[in-house]
């Protein structure tokens, strides 16, 4: 009884919310398709200009500093302000872009990587009947579909299952996500639909059992959120911006207005970050788009400025892909604390997040310990029983950070704004602050259309909607069979240029080294578990890309996927970047350096590996302890807390041994307990601990190999038939040509 109460009542709201929403829509939706249809025939005249070749970073450096005065200059590249550059010029404005560290390299790289209008934005305009939350979450979605629709191979629809466990909550949520779908309006990706406890479980076997109900599924966007970026940027520079990363602004210029006697805003003082030369970059108007970053840039308008960015951390983990299904996300809706996780199958992996905590702006922001504890946490109160979901399988870490803002216009300065503001200060400063990713597009429209009112510019209307970026023109669906048919590439390899790169996936392919065997004909992997190639890197300088950082976080996402894979990859990208960038010895050095800084720091490196320095598990004595960790420090030279195949092949280079590389992967695999490709310091101690164990019982077929920096002699050891032939070789070349090394493998057989 109390159940059809409870639905009868929903239903008697729901119908009256969902008629006002329809109306709503209908209204708003027939406005946005007159808009898109007056653009038109200017988006045809804008794509005429359309340069075929990228300017060279160089060539973009001296079209700022010798250019007499821009419309417009943009300092951020992230994904507002790349998308304030790209309305800017396809306006005909004369538009600069500077960027102090890479493009998307703050918080338009580490989000969720979902393009949505927001389901619990819209919960909360319907409960507080709030039309302006309401309107936030229209826009959002309008921009969702024309995101998918600019840059298909950079994103794509994406099913996410609501699960439920209680029976009044299954109209509940129907109704919101049913409401979700009437405000898409004709933008609906796909209708939402409920699924019974068996079809739940079937498409995502994973789930906790226990309880549930059924399920609800609904259709948001997902994207590749740097590579998107850099589609805006590059684009914008196609059609004529002068764009350069690693181009800081020191401070702002101003002269005296004629007219009013004040000071405005005229320019800003550069510096480029490469080489140190500093130059002066004028321009009617300057746009503040620096995300986190906005106050010290106001600041440097005025110093009595308040703050008005009040920053929140989100922390995301990747962890394996068979963790989720590979096309289906899952909500939690209402996590312990009351905040939103979503649990997503992304490049293969599956990424999980996000927290939000307050934080200190930072050009460097960390994961911590007990924000990647509180999502493991989570996601084990959805996941069944079976699916042991452990801390060593957390493959990267990271943390953006949004910022939130208040409105300096507002009369309550202490009240954040639920949307984006964009400001003009008294010198003629536009700031645009705030926001989501989904709207960056929409954002920079209202940003240039303020900018064009205030500096009385001569840019027409936008001309962004519809418009493509960089790489989505020549793209297709079965583009990669193209490119495995002609260039001989792996089918793997060839799905993920394309997925890339769109239609400048072909340029990368040309680039490719012959791999010397029969299959693949071209395309040599920097890591055999994952598809980039070494000539991404070449095309990543084309990007722009100026460190091994770059390449590894931005250009290819490896950095953000597997840490341990991208440490791997490291010595390689070098490499091949200095070769093409001309780096001497030492610059090689230090950027090889940096960027395992940047894993250590910024990727859940250092969080991982002091989780991992925990002994409460460790049956030794101290002095046993302490005797292991000497001889696991010997291979760990750089304290990260693990031991690699990197590490294993030094230590064999060291002593003049060469081992293939799979096969050096097949050997850490027998010790990589929890299988993420590495040894901890744990999982090496816990070694000796097997030997001794009195239950240990396997056939040889089974054997473990185990491996120790051992200071004895390697002739001690007695090898069994059982072990592959390479091993023996390699004890036995160890044990003859270096009889005094410290290195060798430990066997133990058990019948």
């Amino acid at each position: 009884m109390a159940f059809r109460k409870a639905a009868k009542g929903t239903a008697l709201v729901g119908s009256g919310a969902l008629a006002a929403l329809y109306g709503l829509s209908q209204f708003s939706e027939y406005r946005r398709n007159q808009a898109r249809l007056a653009h038109v025939e200017a988006a045809e005249q804008v794509q005429m200009t359309h340069q075929d070749e990228l300017p060279s970073r160089q060539a973009q450096l001296a079209t700022l500093k010798s250019t007499e005065e821009f419309d417009i200059l943009v300092i951020g590249g992230g994904a507002t302000g790349s998308g304030c550059a790209l309305d800017a010029v396809t306006r005909n404005l004369k538009t600069a872009l500077v960027e102090r560290n890479d493009f998307s390299s703050g918080t338009s790289s580490r989000s969720t990587k979902l393009i949505h209008g927001g389901v619990r934005y819209l919960q909360k305009a319907i409960m507080k009947f709030d039309y302006e939350q309401y309107m936030m979450v229209k826009e959002a979605l309008h921009e969702r579909s024309n995101l998918l629709d600019i840059a298909p191979h950079l994103s794509a629809p994406l099913p996410i299952m609501l699960p439920v466990y209680k029976w009044w909550q299954l109209p509940y949520y129907w109704l919101g996500i049913k409401m979700y779908d009437l405000v898409a309006g004709s933008q609906c990706l796909k209708s939402s639909y409920v699924l019974s406890k068996t079809k739940a479980l079937e498409l995502f076997p994973m789930l906790k059992k226990d309880k549930l109900v059924g399920a609800i599924v609904y259709y948001d966007g997902q994207h590749n959120d740097a590579r998107m970026n850099l589609a805006i940027a590059l684009t914008a520079a196609r059609y004529g911006a002068a764009i350069a990363n690693y181009t800081e602004v020191v401070h702002l210029l101003k002269k005296t207005d004629p007219q009013t006697g004040r000071k405005r805003v005229c320019g800003a003082r550069c510096r480029d970050q490469i080489t140190g030369q500093e130059f002066d970059v004028r321009a009617k108007c300057v746009i503040n788009a620096t995300g986190p970053f906005t106050d010290s840039v106001r600041k440097m308008d005025d110093q009595r400025n308040p703050n008005i960015c009040q920053p929140s951390a989100g922390v995301h983990i990747v962890i394996p892909g068979y963790y989720s299904p590979d096309n289906m996300g899952l909500l939690d809706p209402a996590t312990s604390d009351g905040r939103v996780i979503f649990f997503l199958p992304w490049e293969k992996m599956t990424i999980a997040g996000t927290t939000d905590t307050p934080t200190d702006v930072t050009a460097h922001p960390i994961p911590m310990e007990e924000d990647i504890n509180f999502i493991l946490t989570e996601v084990r109160n959805y996941l069944s029983p079976d699916v042991e979901v452990r801390r060593g399988d957390v493959l990267a870490a990271w943390s953006g950070i949004r910022p939130l803002v208040t409105d300096p216009s507002s009369k309550d300065t202490q009240s954040i704004c639920r949307n984006h503001i964009v400001n003009i200060s008294e010198s003629g400063l536009v700031t645009i602050a705030g926001g989501k990713w989904t709207t960056y597009r929409s954002m920079a429209e209202e940003t240039l259309d303020a900018a064009v009112k205030e500096h009385k510019l001569s840019g027409g209307p936008s001309q962004t909607v519809g418009l493509m970026l960089e790489g989505a023109k020549d793209w297709s669906p079965t583009m990669y069979i193209r490119l495995v048919q002609d260039y001989g590439l792996e089918i793997e390899v060839a799905q993920h240029l394309a997925s890339t790169y769109g239609g400048r996936a072909f340029e990368v392919a040309k680039m490719a080294q012959v791999t010397g065997k029969r299959w693949p004909i071209v395309g040599k992997r920097l890591v055999s578990e994952f598809p980039y190639i070494e000539s991404e890197v070449l095309y990543a300088v084309k990007e722009y890309a100026c460190t091994t950082i770059d390449v590894i976080a931005r250009r290819t996402r490896l950095g953000f996927l597997n840490v341990q894979a991208a440490d791997e990859a490291l010595p390689r990208i070098v490499e091949i970047m200095g070769k093409q960038l001309r780096w001497s010895e030492q610059k090689k050095r230090e950027e090889l350096a940096a960027a395992k800084q940047f894993l250590y720091h910024e990727m859940g490196y250092k969080a991982r590996s002091e989780q991992l320095t925990n002994m409460s598990e460790i049956a030794l004595t101290p002095s046993e302890v302490d005797r292991y960790k000497k001889r696991f420090h010997k291979f760990d030279k750089e304290n990260k807390g693990f031991i690699t195949t990197v590490d294993v092949q030094q230590v064999l280079e060291s002593i003049s041994i060469q081992i293939d590389e799979n096969t050096l992967h097949e050997i850490l695999n027998e010790v990589d307990l929890n299988k993420n490709g590495q040894v901890e310091l744990n999982e090496f101690l816990q070694m000796p601990v097997d030997l001794d164990h009195p239950h240990l019982s396997r056939t040889c077929s089974d054997l473990r190999l185990h491996w120790f920096f051992l200071e004895s002699d390697p002739r001690r050891l007695v090898p069994t038939s059982d072990f592959p032939a390479i091993v023996f070789a390699l004890c036995r070349t160890t044990a003859n040509k270096v009889p005094s090394c410290s290195f060798h493998f430990l066997f133990h057989e058990c019948s």
